[in-house]
């Protein structure tokens, strides 16, 4: 009897996930394994939303956003009740080694099922990039370049009438967003979770600028970052940063919240080799018999590193990338 390999999609969706799934099930499929498509992350494991899946079923994904799996939160996961009954449903279908892809709070979920005897390989997919042990996650890449796309197209507006806009990008806890596409996209002042900020040199750095005959500015704000105030700001700190902008400085300013906007779409030939790389990895280790492991590409070269290493590890942000952004905006 062949090796049930099971393959889920966890977190936030992440444009290139669909591709890792293609490379999962087609490579499972070349070493002779059954592949089973678990729908809704843990909360389909937990109620059995399973069945095979044939190479035929990954026709015409790989260049598709989101996943075709799904994705959705379960509660009941999160207690050790529902992780034993998730592992048993494994164990019932005859799966013995699950693929995870998704991020970090997915890989934890991945860590108590191998703690309960279940085969995993988790594989990156994140669009905030915060996963320690790769230098890049599935979605980060297709996620920049949507911001640099409506950065492209706000800049045409902002420079027609002369105006202040404020840009807000996703990254809770992580400025990998806003650091590479304000950098990329040439933005005057970039904000960020890791680095704290004054909203008077703020002001100070977009009136130089406009000293200096420039007559528009574009200030990139992660969604994580501080109040001006430094507390619980009653709205997005985004819209508090504009509007202040505007009283202090005079110009007329305008807020974009980007949203969820970032997510969608095809992803980039970046996204799609990296997924494709890391899934067959994750099969050939399976193959090798190795279990509770996290893939990353560090310098170009897919590397396996322990779960419970990788989730003990914080992700650092390289602030070379922040000093280069102030250096460029102040010439």
């Amino acid at each position: 009897m062949s090796r049930r390999i099971g393959v889920l999609t966890s977190g936030g969706d992440a444009p290139g996930m669909n591709a890792a799934i293609r490379t999962v099930v087609r490579s499972a499929l070349h070493y002779g394994m059954e592949p089973w498509a678990i729908s809704r992350g843990y909360h389909g494991l937990i109620n059995g939303d399973m069945e095979p899946i044939k190479s035929r079923d990954m026709s015409g994904i790989i260049q598709r956003g989101g996943t075709i799996l799904k994705s959705a939160r379960s509660d009941q996961f999160r207690t050790p009740e529902g992780q034993a009954k998730a592992a048993a449903m494994l164990d019932e279908k005859g799966i013995d080694s699950l693929v995870v892809i998704g991020g970090d709070g997915s890989f934890k979920g991945a860590l108590h099922l191998e703690k309960l005897g279940i085969n995993v390989i988790c594989i990156p997919a994140t669009i905030d990039n915060d996963i320690a042990c790769t230098d890049y996650s599935i979605g980060f890449d297709t996620a920049v370049n949507n911001v640099i796309d409506s950065v492209n197209k706000i800049r045409d507006t902002a420079s027609s009438h002369d105006r202040v806009y404020v840009v807000e990008v996703m990254g809770r806890d992580s400025g990998y967003i806003a650091l590479y596409s304000g950098l990329a996209g040439g933005a005057d002042v970039i904000l960020i979770p890791e680095v704290p900020y004054d909203v008077e040199e703020v002001c100070k750095q977009i009136e130089w600028a406009n000293g200096q005959g420039k007559t528009y500015n574009i200030v990139m704000v992660a969604e994580g970052v501080k109040s001006v105030s430094g507390k619980s700001p009653e709205e997005s700190p985004s819209m508090e940063i504009g509007h202040y902008i505007q009283e202090k400085t005079g110009y007329d300013t305008r807020i974009t919240i980007l949203g969820h906007i970032q997510r969608g779409g095809a992803p980039t030939v970046r996204d799609r080799l990296l997924a494709s790389r890391l899934a067959y990895q994750a099969i050939e280790l399976i193959n090798q018999g190795k279990s509770g492991k996290m893939l990353g590409e560090v310098d170009q070269v897919v590397k396996a590193f322990d779960l419970s290493y990788a989730l003990a590890q914080e992700k650092q942000l390289n602030l070379d990338y922040y000093h280069l952004s102030k250096i460029l905006a102040s010439i």
